[in-house]
């Protein structure tokens, strides 16, 4: 048995702790400042406001100032955030963190720097730590397709779960892994994250496709514009791969659960699918963004990161001039608030998808490639 600390009671974070209680871990789940609802409801009555599910009868509940006792003794800490809370969960851990504990994270993304280099958010939740930390608590990632609501009903779930060190993905997978929790591990923790971020972007794109129907009158919920979505994912899969490969993961990660296993379940719904249906509707990003209420949108967010990043890529002369079509086309909308009108012409081809992968090894844009192995 392990004591598992969860800092984030977030629905993703939840749900995970129905394998960790169904394989008889001590489980510790903390709230952030945003969560102190969360907290009292689960504390009351093991129910989660967020899931279909209660979280397990073992687990134990803390708001934030109580942290400090569910992290002592923990071997393993699991950070439960969303990328938007990663700089801030790295803060809290930098201080929270016991000797020695394993590190794995949920949140999925890429934070751009000045000069459009890539950080993947593995590397960002460690930034606050000292160097001693780093060393003994390598941060590792869940990635591949995962719905919350299905693990925590113990639905069949095919995750990865990608590091750096070997021999801590080994005893994190054995730590989680179920017979419906099914894990498979990959020392592509680049290459797994990039997939893990742009997932989200190419799933709002696939959204805009019923929009795009209903603008012309066609939609009467029974209509669809499966071709129109097939050509957006395979453009997505395509600029998928060459990412990965340009920040130094390994391309063929693109091709299972981390990229297009995780696209497609993306592409199923949620809010980024909803956003993009607005936009192909007619809708502005800012009234499509006021029309939902103004959700936290994981896939607006990456589009302009890394969207944002392509011209000085391009300035560097790491990313070809027409390279990655569709995700500049999703910056203009998104960032620029232009309409949307997708330059078919550029998919697929020639110098439209591509860049120099000598050139982001020159610019040591992210690190790390490895083997995906099976469980």
């Amino acid at each position: 048995m392990s004591r598992v600390a969860i800092l984030g009671s977030g629905v993703m974070g939840s749900a995970l702790t129905v394998p960790l209680a169904d394989n008889g871990h001590d489980v510790r789940l903390v709230g952030t400042h945003l969560d102190r609802d969360i907290i009292d409801s689960v504390k009351a009555s093991h129910a989660h406001p967020g899931l279909d599910a209660e979280v397990p009868a073992c687990v134990r509940a803390y708001q934030l100032e109580e942290a400090p006792d569910a992290f002592a003794g923990a071997e393993i800490v699991l950070s439960g955030v969303n990328s938007f809370g990663v700089r801030w969960a790295s803060g809290q851990l930098a201080h929270l963190l016991p000797d020695g504990a394993l590190v794995i994270a949920i949140a999925k993304g890429l934070e751009a720097e000045e000069d459009g280099n890539l950080r993947i958010l593995p590397d960002v939740l460690a930034g606050s730590w000292s160097q001693s930390q780093r060393d003994v608590s390598p941060v590792s990632a869940i990635t591949g397709p995962s719905i919350a609501g299905e693990v925590a009903a113990r639905r069949d779930t095919c995750v990865v779960f990608a590091g750096r060190d070997r021999a801590a993905l080994d005893r994190l997978a054995a730590t989680f892994r179920t017979d419906s929790y099914r894990i498979w591990t990959s020392t592509d923790l680049v290459g797994c994250e990039v997939c893990a971020a742009m997932k989200n972007c190419y799933a709002l794109a696939v959204g805009i496709a019923e929009g795009v129907l209903e603008a012309r009158g066609a939609s009467d919920g029974s209509d669809r514009m499966h071709n129109y979505e097939a050509a957006l994912f395979a453009q997505g899969a395509v600029e998928m791969r060459q990412m990965a490969a340009l920040l130094g993961g390994s391309a063929e990660t693109s091709a299972w659960l981390p990229g297009v296993g995780d696209m497609y379940v993306t592409s199923t719904g949620g809010r980024n699918v909803r956003v993009g249906r607005l936009l192909g509707a007619g809708m502005s990003f800012g009234e499509a963004s006021a029309e939902l209420g103004h959700p936290t949108l994981e896939g607006a967010a990456a589009i302009r990161e890394i969207g944002g990043a392509l011209p000085k890529l391009h300035e560097r002369g790491i990313v070809a001039p027409g390279g990655f079509p569709l995700l500049r086309h999703l910056y203009e909308v998104i960032a620029l608030e232009r309409p949307v009108e997708m330059p078919w012409s550029s998919f697929f081809g020639g110098e439209s998808g591509g860049g120099s992968a000598a050139g982001f090894a020159r610019a040591r844009v992210g690190s790390g490639a490895g083997r995906s192995e099976g469980d």
